[in-house]
């Protein structure tokens, strides 16, 4: 099990349809993230900055495997062409890096 936090940043013109697209999130998405070993997801906003902070538990034991199996359905295929949209990497991203991985530098059970 892994906690995993990640970071992006939200186009200003995007925020209300990011907000409409996660407050009826697709039924075949959430099983498919589910399938995918991924639990306890949340996304957070911070305003004005629009930065999102993604947070889930990993409980598989493959991630790249789950995330490439993930990748290739067309159902995250369909969900990322209107979510992608709105969102914009940092500039410090990693060449081919959208949303940006965080180690994590503090956790209390």
């Amino acid at each position: 099990m892994a906690k995993m936090g990640m970071a992006i940043r939200l186009k200003p013109e995007m925020v209300q349809t990011y907000k409409q697209l996660h407050a009826q999130p697709w039924p075949e998405m959430d099983a498919a993230l589910k399938a995918a070993h991924i639990r306890d997801y949340s996304i957070f906003l911070k305003e004005p900055e629009n930065i999102l902070f993604g947070v889930w538990v990993y409980v598989g034991d493959d991630f790249e495997g789950d995330m490439k199996r993930l990748g290739d359905l067309d159902v995250t295929r369909r969900w990322l062409a209107l979510t992608d949209a709105c969102q914009t990497p940092f500039d410090t991203a990693a060449p081919g890096e959208w949303w940006s991985f965080l180690p994590c530098v503090y956790h209390l059970d």
